[in-house]
């Protein structure tokens, strides 16, 4: 394990050591007091409401070794208490953390994957992760730590990995500029170009723009795998493909990795995978893969892990088995039954392309009725009714049975599934919705719940 010390700390952070010892070791780093464990280093961050850093008592309380504050004066009285404890004070606990975070990547000569998309980004590092993790010692983002915050930690969560995968969030430009920079990557992913986040960047364009910025960090020689089915992503490719070392997955348009012969069920699929040979333009190689998730998201997720898989010399049933034996984080995609009903919990994020892909799946379920609980997608600004009307759409084109929604947007997809005759039901709250949903459900149903986190659809799965 590459170690810290405070005197690092210090020199890289240009900090004040207000109290504790230089060479002390600094290995595990939290951002929340109330989570802190024993031997931890709390940072403070600024948030726009609340200073962290006034929490740095309690950190210490609940066992942490060291704080790393802001805008916080440590009195004498403070200073004796804490003796034995570790106080640096920064200009920006913020920029500290990324500047730690930069440093330690930097003592680390790995595979760096960094993975970003307006759709499918989670699931994509689920897959990769497990692919990469067949040959290397693999560290993976948690949960949603994907920003200019959540993203760092992950990079200080390093000790004896071989391989970091990393996902990047964004909602404007610039911010994966930021990540990426920290992170130098040696192999930077584009899942693909959607919507999610338009009503802040205001095109596809400006998203595509906002995702390429990944590339800014990319070290020398690194490769850049793009899903070659995105249509922007495809036009970038064929306009790009000299400049860049860049590797293709995709099942519609010719690509270095292409799914033959998909077959799915609710099981997930199998497909003939066909490796391109650039210098003869033929498929070299054929090889079955079986994906545990279905839906043809899923199968381009796979390929995408393929393509990495390959670039790391990582042997051909090792990534098969990668991919078979992938877990998804939860609430994506997450299927269960209970009492005879099956429940795809998809609740923790939605956009136009999720949703498509999400109803699409659940129609291609073998149950007999399909219900469709969505709810309102978040920051798509003036872009809002066209999508939640297109996501409408979706669900007349798919013959969903029912449809249940939540939210002042989520009305105008039930203004298109009712034109399109599709049984609907609308509701202001979570609490309505469950009811409605309890007294309709019957044992054989399959019930798809998607909206964007802060709706809290999670509520409804835990309830019906």
């Amino acid at each position: 394990m590459e170690e810290i010390k405070v005197k690092d700390i210090l020199k890289i952070t240009k900090g004040e050591l207000i109290i504790g010892n230089p060479e002390e070791t600094c290995e595990k780093y939290a951002k929340d007091s109330r989570e802190v464990q024993e031997g931890d280093i709390y940072i403070g961050i600024k948030g726009e409401k609340v200073n962290g850093s006034q929490y740095y008592e309690k950190a210490f309380e609940n066992g942490a070794k060291g704080c790393i504050i802001q805008e916080i004066e440590i009195g004498e009285t403070e200073k004796q208490k804490y003796k034995n404890k570790t106080i640096i004070k920064v200009e920006d606990t913020t920029k500290a953390l990324q500047q730690i975070a930069s440093y330690k990547r930097s003592k680390y000569n790995i595979p760096v994957i960094a993975i970003t998309g307006s759709v499918g980004k989670t699931s994509t590092k689920d897959i990769v992760a497990n692919v990469v993790n067949q040959k290397y010692k693999t560290l993976k983002t948690i949960g949603n730590y994907n920003n200019h915050i959540g993203m760092p930690l992950t990079i200080l969560n390093l000790k004896q990995h071989e391989a970091i995968v990393l996902e990047m969030g964004m909602n404007h430009l610039k911010e994966i500029s930021v990540l990426t920079q920290i992170a130098k990557p040696t192999i930077a992913v584009i899942t693909n170009v959607g919507t999610a986040h338009i009503g802040n960047l205001g095109s596809r364009e400006n998203i595509l723009k906002a995702k390429l910025e990944i590339i800014e960090g990319l070290q020398e020689g690194g490769k850049i795998v793009i899903n070659n089915d995105n249509d922007l992503l495809h036009k970038w490719y064929k306009e790009n493909f000299e400049k860049y070392n860049i590797i293709t997955y995709g099942i519609e348009n010719s690509s270095q990795y292409m799914a033959k012969d998909i077959q799915s069920d609710e099981k997930g699929s199998k497909y003939t995978l066909e490796i391109l040979d650039e210098q003869k333009n033929k498929s070299s190689k054929k090889i079955q893969i079986e994906v545990p998730v279905g839906g043809n998201h899923f199968v381009l997720n796979s390929l995408c892990a393929i393509a990495v898989g390959k670039q790391l010399n990582i042997e051909d049933e090792k990534i098969k088995q990668g991919i078979k034996e992938f877990e998804l984080s939860k609430k994506r995609m997450d299927i269960s039954e209970k009492n005879g009903i099956t429940i795809i919990n998809d609740s923790y994020n939605a956009n136009y392309d999720s949703m498509k892909a999400a109803i699409e799946y659940l129609a291609k379920r073998p149950e007999k009725r399909k219900i469709a609980v969505l709810g309102d997608m978040l920051e798509l600004g003036e872009y809002s009714k066209q999508l939640h009307k297109k996501v409408g759409e979706e669900v007349v084109k798919n013959s969903i049975n029912i449809l249940i929604t939540v939210g002042t947007e989520a009305k105008n997809i039930v203004q298109i599934a009712k034109e399109g005759g599709i049984e609907t039901i609308q509701c202001d709250t979570n609490e309505e919705a469950i009811q409605k949903l309890k007294s309709i459900i019957n044992k054989g149903d399959c019930i798809l719940i998607k909206a964007s986190n802060s709706m809290h659809f999670d509520e409804i799965v835990n309830k019906i």
